[in-house]
């Protein structure tokens, strides 16, 4: 009988050790994935640095009235392409982005997350500020009217609409994502908040109200500040250690 016992104890033993190992490599996968979201938002965020000194020295001119010449080549030969670009580019609007934004921090409220919908609301309101703030910092003056489909006023680095978009779109993408269980779900989640944030970012170019550089500035900063407002969010919702 103590052999038996004894071979009960070291089972329950190793079993102990394994669930101990398992939990500490799940501890240590959630802590490398967390890692790695903060550094590609710190590249991100150098990436805007590069990008806006690169603006601001003027050495992407070439590239900017390129591309805008070849977005107003485009509304010429197809006339339907405005009307749908437009279409895109509400989906970045200020009135779009609060729509989204309130509609999601009451639902988090209504559950009872509200740390999570304060969070939100702070990153949007925040961000939205911050962008203000760069543009005034920058003062790149938008594309002239004569490349543009529809009149647009404003500084223009980076790009508010995509800036916006990318922050909302894909904090509310991460956070759907993070409900889910399976790995084609969450993929499949983020991938429509990026193509919707995406869309928004083309579009502006497409229109010639904005130069293709302030969008891939908005897409920088937008992603960089939504990845930090997460980070801080999982932290927060952290459980203390025992």
């Amino acid at each position: 009988m103590s052999k038996r016992y004894a071979g009960l104890i070291n089972a329950a033993t190793t079993l102990t050790a394994v669930q101990r190992l398992r939990a500490r490599l799940g501890g240590d996968a959630s802590l490398v994935k967390a890692l790695l979201v903060g550094l590609l938002a710190v590249l991100l965020l150098l990436a805007f640095v590069v990008g806006g000194a690169e603006v601001m020295e003027g050495d992407t001119r070439s590239f900017d009235v390129y591309l805008l010449q070849r977005a107003q080549s485009l509304r010429a030969g197809h006339p339907w392409l405005a009307a749908i670009m437009r279409d895109f580019s509400a989906l970045g609007s200020t009135a779009v982005m609060t729509l989204f934004t309130l509609i999601s921090v009451g639902y988090l409220t209504l559950v009872s997350a509200r740390v999570t919908a304060l969070l939100v609301a702070t990153s949007v309101c925040t961000g939205a500020v911050f962008v203000q703030i760069l543009k005034a910092a920058f003062g790149r003056l938008r594309p002239e009217a004569g490349f543009a489909d529809l009149v647009a006023t404003g500084l223009s680095f980076p790009s508010g609409h995509t800036s916006m978009s990318a922050i909302v779109f894909l904090t509310l993408g991460a956070l759907i994502a993070s409900t889910r269980s399976r790995v084609p779900e969450r993929l499949y989640v983020l991938a429509a908040a990026a193509l919707l944030a995406l869309l928004v970012g083309v579009s502006r170019v497409l229109l010639g109200v904005h130069w293709a550089t302030d969008v891939l500035g908005g897409w920088a900063f937008g992603a960089a500040w939504a990845m930090a407002w997460l980070l801080l969010a999982r932290f927060l919702r952290q459980d203390p250690p025992a």
